[in-house]
């Protein structure tokens, strides 16, 4: 797969352990996943309340929590962050596993990256090593470690941040797009020059892959590089906001538009 930006997203949540039951919740979450990775959102969300509300009916806390943690990571995505906290507050991380605690975690961290609380980001990715995350499976494994990277990149951390990136390297495709996407935003946040073609790198493949979403969120980091020209900013602008808009994520087409 060329791209992993948004599998990693999904797919470290919805996985293997929620897709391999035959529980109702289990199936509707792997059709939500299938439904967020073509841009579908609204029909995604859907799938995963009604997985909600399957897995309470089937009393099973972790599924729950898995579906909880999918349902906030989607929030933070399309920039709902408070509903975002809000479903992350009700995940009962007592009843969690290893895996999902860790999917957990890292949905904490994106929702810190996106109201650029980078320090409190950084307090969560050391509160894990090494040995305690080879218990978690190499999908999510590679989207704690690809977080933690942009994370430590904003911190001014760059030794560190470089090391987690090459630990999500091991764990997905270095030659994808999830890959070229973090070390994107790494340089971006560092305020290296690599950054656009990095980020170009990464569109390329997003495309290749029809991953809507992540193609227009590139389209709008690409707008807000200073080396882009104010007349190319201006038009990654209007695709951006055409792209979410017709995505159904109006708070994200709002921003593309600012």
């Amino acid at each position: 797969m060329v791209t992993r930006r948004l599998k990693y997203l999904l797919t470290a949540m919805l996985a293997a352990s929620t897709i391999a039951s035959a529980s109702e919740s289990g199936i509707l979450s792997y059709r939500a996943q299938r439904s967020f990775d073509s841009g579908k959102f609204a029909k995604g969300y859907g799938q995963l309340e009604r997985a909600l509300l399957a897995s309470r009916k089937e009393a099973d806390l972790l599924s729950e929590g898995r579906v909880l943690i999918a349902m906030a990571q989607i929030r933070t995505m399309s920039l709902d962050l408070n509903f975002a906290d809000s479903l992350l507050s009700i995940v009962r991380s007592d009843v969690l596993d290893q895996n999902t605690s860790i999917q957990l975690a890292k949905a904490k961290v994106a929702l810190l990256n996106a109201r650029q609380k980078f320090k409190e980001a950084a307090s969560i990715c050391n509160s894990f090593d090494e040995k305690s995350l080879k218990k978690a499976e190499e999908n999510t494994q590679a989207a704690f470690y690809g977080e933690c990277a942009i994370t430590l990149a904003a911190n001014g951390d760059n030794t560190r941040a470089q090391e987690s990136l090459k630990m999500a390297g091991k764990r997905s495709d270095k030659k994808g797009g999830f890959y070229a996407y973090t070390a994107a935003r790494m340089a971006d946040l560092s305020g290296d020059r690599s950054a656009d073609s990095l980020y170009r790198f990464a569109e390329s493949k997003a495309i290749q892959a029809n991953k809507p979403y992540n193609t227009a969120t590139i389209l709008y980091y690409r707008s807000q590089l200073k080396s882009t020209p104010k007349k190319e900013a201006e038009d990654l602008k209007l695709r951006c906001k055409n792209a979410f808009e017709l995505m159904g994520l109006p708070n994200n087409s709002k921003r593309c538009a600012e």
